[in-house]
C-alpha cells in the first residue's frame, strides 16, 4: 500500500482501519483484549437456538474473488478456531463460497463441533468463475445443494439454511417450498432468506416460517431499513452482510455520520471499524457477521462487542 493519506471514505467504506490519525490502532484499549462475543448479548433463532449476537462470516476465508483455496489454509483454520475460543457460536457460510471451500474448511477446523455452535449455510447461487454469482432457485438444485452441504459440513441437520437469492426464472414459492420439504424431512432445522424485500419476505412466510433475513446493511447503506423494521416487529433475526460498508458509495465522505464516527472512535480509543459494528449491535434484532481471513482482524471484530454507544452517540451517527 502506498504512503498516501487515506480519506474517511476509504477508511469506512473500504473497511480499512487503524491507518489515520483520527483512529486508534487496531485492538485499542476500550474494546478490550478480553472482550468476547458474549458481550454483545444473545438472540434466539426460531425460538430454540440461542446465539451470541457477534457472529462470524466465513466468506473471506476462501481465495481471492471468493474463489478457490485460501492463500494460507493454516491461518484460515486458526481464524475459525479462534472465533470459537472468543465465544462466537454463530458461523455463517454458503456453498457458493469457494465454491464449497468455506464449508469444507469449517468442518476441517471445527468438527466435531462444540456444543451450541450454530453453522448457518446458504444455497441458491452457483459460481461459473471468480467474482461471478448466478442465481439458481430450482427446487432440484436446492435439494442437491442442501444435501451436499450436509456432507461437507458433516452434519445430520443444518440449523439454519438460507435461500441465498431469488432466481428471477423460478417463483420464490417453489424455491422456499423445497426448503420447507427438506425441513419436514429433518435435513433443515430453520429456514432463512437473503437479499429479500418486504413483499418477498411476506410471500416466503406464507409458505413456511422464516426465522432470519440476511440483507446488505451498514451505516452507509440502509436501504433494507424497512425489512429490518419487519424483523424487529416479528422477532426475526436480521443478519447484516457488508456490515462495515465495504463497497458502498461515497455517501459517508464528509457528511455528519462520517464526522460523528471519527469523533466517537477517537473518544473511545477504538477504530471506526469497531464503532460501525457497535452501531449495528445497538439494535437488538441484529446479528452482525463481520468476516476476515486474519486472526488479528477477527480479534478486533469480536472486541467491538464490548463497545457500548450512548444514546447521544447513536443520535449523532443518525
Amino acid at each position: 500500500m502506498s504512503g498516501r493519506r487515506l480519506t474517511r471514505r476509504q477508511v469506512v467504506a473500504g473497511g480499512i482501519v487503524g491507518m489515520t490519525s483520527l483512529i486508534a490502532p487496531r485492538g485499542a484499549a476500550e474494546a478490550g483484549a478480553t472482550a468476547t462475543a458474549a458481550a454483545a448479548g444473545t438472540l434466539t433463532l426460531g425460538g430454540d437456538l440461542v446465539v451470541n449476537r457477534m457472529g462470524f462470516g466465513a466468506m473471506r476465508i476462501t481465495g481471492p474473488g471468493i474463489w478457490g483455496e485460501p492463500k494460507d489454509p493454516a491461518e484460515a483454520h486458526r481464524v475459525l478456531r479462534r472465533a470459537v475460543e472468543l465465544g462466537v457460536n454463530f458461523i455463517d457460510t454458503a456453498d457458493a463460497y469457494g465454491p464449497e471451500v468455506s464449508e469444507r474448511l469449517i468442518a476441517e477446523a471445527l468438527h466435531p463441533y462444540p456444543q451450541g455452535l450454530v453453522i448457518a449455510t446458504k444455497g441458491g447461487l452457483v459460481r461459473p468463475g471468480p467474482s461471478q454469482w448466478v442465481p439458481d432457485g430450482r427446487p432440484e438444485h436446492l435439494r442437491e445443494a442442501c444435501e451436499a452441504s450436509l456432507k461437507r459440513l458433516k452434519l445430520s441437520r443444518i440449523d439454519l439454511y438460507q435461500f441465498h437469492r431469488i432466481d428471477p426464472k423460478v417463483p420464490l414459492e417453489d424455491s422456499i417450498g423445497e426448503l420447507a420439504r427438506l425441513q419436514k424431512e429433518g435435513k433443515i432445522r430453520h429456514v432463512g432468506v437473503s437479499n429479500f424485500d418486504v413483499a418477498e419476505l411476506a410471500r416466503a412466510r406464507r409458505v413456511t416460517p422464516v426465522v432470519s433475513v440476511q440483507n446488505r446493511y451498514n451505516i452507509a447503506d440502509r436501504s433494507s431499513a424497512d425489512v429490518l423494521a419487519v424483523c424487529e416487529r416479528e422477532h426475526l433475526a436480521f443478519i447484516p452482510w457488508a456490515p462495515i460498508a465495504r463497497g458502498s458509495s461515497d455517501t459517508l465522505e464528509g457528511n455528519a455520520a462520517s464526522k460523528a464516527l471519527d469523533a466517537i472512535a477517537h473518544a473511545h480509543g477504538v477504530s471506526v471499524y469497531q464503532v460501525a459494528i457497535a452501531w449495528l449491535l445497538a439494535t437488538p434484532a441484529m446479528l452482525p457477521i463481520p468476516g476476515t481471513s486474519s486472526v488479528a482482524h477477527l480479534e478486533e471484530d469480536v472486541a467491538a462487542a464490548g463497545i457500548k454507544l450512548s444514546a447521544t452517540e447513536l443520535a449523532a451517527i443518525g
